[in-house]
């Protein structure tokens, strides 16, 4: 009997542990370990895509926190993000010229902001803005250089539609975010098929804060993460003609699916090997029998 009672023991002590242990994973992979900091000082940073980076996130040198993302906003018709990076004052000699990068932790964690160190004599203070900074890139443009989801924006002051054809929209749904230099500025309001062209024609609903992004302007597809949902990203132009109710993106880039790249790498791979098998083939029955 007192075996079995130990063996109940232990159980419950392998279980509280475990639960303790998710406990501590899961403030270390959110904002709760960020939400405490004491006296700071605010710089802001401008970036053309901050991915799926949130308030609170950790601003870190060297790996260390030294700060956090206090807020993240789009001016209407800016298309950069800006960023105000909240900084412990004890780490007051941050050089002005230092660069500020958005970086993943791991492969499928959160983003943060890291700072890396410049050579200048002059130290950031309280109101200083970055002017070095790197943006985060979507997994599209890293895997296919060779031709950047989460929350819909609230249109309080109403929206305007625009459209876009798209060869593939991949698994874009209704109701997907459409985002600007990473901010949400609307949603996708309609996807379907078009008859005519053969092709997707796609509906977006763009809050009317945003009025003055440039005509020429183009739309992708793009995936939050490795395995998120995907969004459509607007990639502004340089016309000085603003979009406007019914106009259509003209510039598209349909979504990369990973089956198409992997695909293409095993033909490309093979194309070598089956050519000269084929070859072989048609060079033994080129010629017809009896004829010479």
């Amino acid at each position: 009997m007192s075996q079995r009672k130990s063996y109940a023991v232990g159980t419950g002590l392998f279980i509280v542990l475990g639960f303790a242990a998710l406990a501590y994973l899961a403030t270390q992979t959110t904002s709760v370990v960020n939400s405490h900091q004491g006296a700071s000082y605010t710089v802001d940073a401008q970036f053309t895509n901050v991915g799926q980076l949130k308030e609170r996130a950790p601003v870190k040198v060297a790996g260390v926190r030294v700060g956090q993302v206090q807020s993240i906003t789009l001016e209407p018709g800016k298309d950069v993000a800006d960023v105000k990076l909240s900084i412990d004052k004890t780490f007051n000699q941050i050089p002005v010229d230092s660069t500020a990068v958005i970086y993943t932790s791991g492969l499928l964690g959160d983003q943060y902001v890291g700072l890396q160190f410049g050579a200048g004599k002059q130290y950031l203070a309280d109101g200083a803005h970055l002017v070095l900074t790197r943006s985060t890139q979507p997994l599209e443009e890293m895997l296919g250089k060779f031709f950047g989801g989460g929350g819909s924006a609230d249109a309080i002051g109403g929206s305007y539609k625009v459209t876009a054809h798209f060869t593939n929209v991949g698994t874009l749904t209704i109701g997907a975010p459409v985002k600007m230099a990473g901010v949400a500025i609307g949603n996708v309001a309609d996807v379907k098929a078009d008859p005519t062209k053969l092709d997707a024609t796609v509906t977006m609903a763009i809050d009317n804060r945003y009025n003055q992004i440039p005509d020429d302007s183009a739309a992708a597809i793009f995936t939050s993460g490795l395995i998120g949902s995907q969004y459509v990203a607007i990639q502004p132009g340089g016309s000085p003609n603003s979009l406007k109710e019914g106009d259509q993106l003209v510039l598209t880039q349909s979504a990369v699916q990973l089956e198409d790249l992997i695909g293409k790498f095993l033909v490309n791979g093979s194309s070598s090997g089956s050519g000269n098998a084929g070859g072989n083939g048609n060079g033994s029955s080129n010629q017809p029998a009896g004829k010479h």
